[in-house]
């Protein structure tokens, strides 16, 4: 035992939850952001903009009725498994020879795994990437080796593991929208609250709501969660941060409150109430619904990311929204006003005067939201 702890050490391969649950995890979502989400909004600006160098066509692969057009960010999109398992890899420590074959590991990963992608290629590039790491530099003919247990590895699992891996993950996000679509109050107070929690602790809410496909109405509970969060605890803790502070949790991320929230569990007492009361308002009032790519369910505020995904919605909704029912609309005054006021007026008006009230009752004190 003692033995295989060196080794195990002498690799780097660390097996434990915050390794896998919040760095890989985190890692997918950077991932996925810069291929997948990136190139939805490529398509988007191209295509509303009348944008032509954007929504022409730049590569063409096959021939005839099998042939497949892409776009500039068509091409970003298609390459979202390999990045997500490169940025996997990356997370994990993995020498080069290991992380270049996770390429074709996330692409096998993402394409068996169908809409539940992202989750197979989490579990699947985790046990690759281990496995790579294991067997690198152990034999003289390692650039042979390396990548064909990684390749061999991640691909059979891909075959045995990811179509099963996204339908289970295809259906607990039907199920989550389902219910959100059922009873909007109870699930936009539960979607809402849960999803913006996510965001703040160190783990990723944007690949949380990737992997479960979370669109429509439960999507856009999950903006309205996260923006709660966000806003809130920029708005609540400018005494004390000033505008640097309101920009880097605003635009950034509420993470970064973390330190606060372990000294003084009560601070989250705000954003956490202020996304129960938004989330059904988004769900029952507004019916604000996010149809873009669902990496945006899970992005708040950060690089108005939520915001573009609930208007690329609007215009052009994504290939998962409109396997849902979905359908591109003109939003009208009432949408605007919706997504304004759920995003950013009413954290803003809610969250300081909740957290005032947690002041009084001496729960949270001056310096208590000062970052580090």
């Amino acid at each position: 035992m003692e033995k295989f702890k060196a080794f195990l050490k002498r690799k780097d391969i660390v097996l434990s939850a915050r390794r896998y649950g919040i760095d890989a995890l985190g890692a997918m979502a950077q991932g996925l952001f810069c291929s997948l989400l990136i190139g939805t909004i490529i398509n988007t600006v191209g295509t509303q903009f009348h944008i032509e160098w954007l929504s022409r066509t730049v590569a063409t692969l096959g021939s005839g009725d099998h042939a497949i057009s892409y776009t500039v960010g068509g091409l970003a999109s298609a390459m979202s498994g390999p990045a997500m398992a490169a940025a996997i890899g990356y997370a994990l420590h993995c020498p080069p020879l290991v992380l270049f074959s996770l390429i074709t590991v996330g692409f096998s990963a993402n394409a068996l795994g169908g809409a539940g992608g992202p989750l197979a290629v989490l579990f699947v590039t985790i046990i690759a990437a281990e496995v790579g790491k294991a067997v690198s530099k152990e034999t003289k003919v390692d650039i042979l080796v390396t990548p064909l247990v990684t390749i061999g590895v991640g691909v059979a699992l891909s075959a045995w593991w990811a179509p099963a891996i996204g339908k289970a993950a295809m259906a607990i996000g039907n199920f989550i929208m389902w219910a959100t679509d059922l009873q909007p109050f109870w699930m936009g107070v539960l979607v809402s609250v849960t999803v913006g929690v996510a965001l703040t602790m160190p783990i990723s809410s944007a690949a949380i709501c990737a992997s479960f496909q979370l669109v429509g109405l439960a999507g856009g509970a999950a903006v309205a969660g996260c923006c709660a969060q966000m806003v809130g605890f920029a708005v609540m803790s400018f005494r004390e941060n000033r505008w640097g502070g309101l920009v880097s949790q605003g635009l950034g991320t509420s993470m970064l409150q973390m330190p606060n929230i372990v000294r003084n569990p009560r601070v989250w007492i705000a954003p956490t109430l202020t996304s129960a009361i938004t989330g059904p308002i988004a769900t029952c009032l507004f019916h604000m619904q996010m149809n873009g790519s669902p990496i945006s369910s899970g992005m708040g505020t950060c690089g108005l990311v939520g915001q573009i995904g609930v208007w690329t919605g609007w215009v052009a909704p994504s290939a998962e929204a409109l396997a849902k029912g979905a359908s591109a609309i003109v939003p009208g005054a009432w949408d605007w006003a919706g997504l304004i006021l759920i995003c950013f007026l009413l954290p803003a008006l809610l969250c300081p005067l909740i957290n005032l009230g947690c002041r009084k009752l001496g729960w949270v004190k001056d310096g208590d939201l000062t970052l580090a």
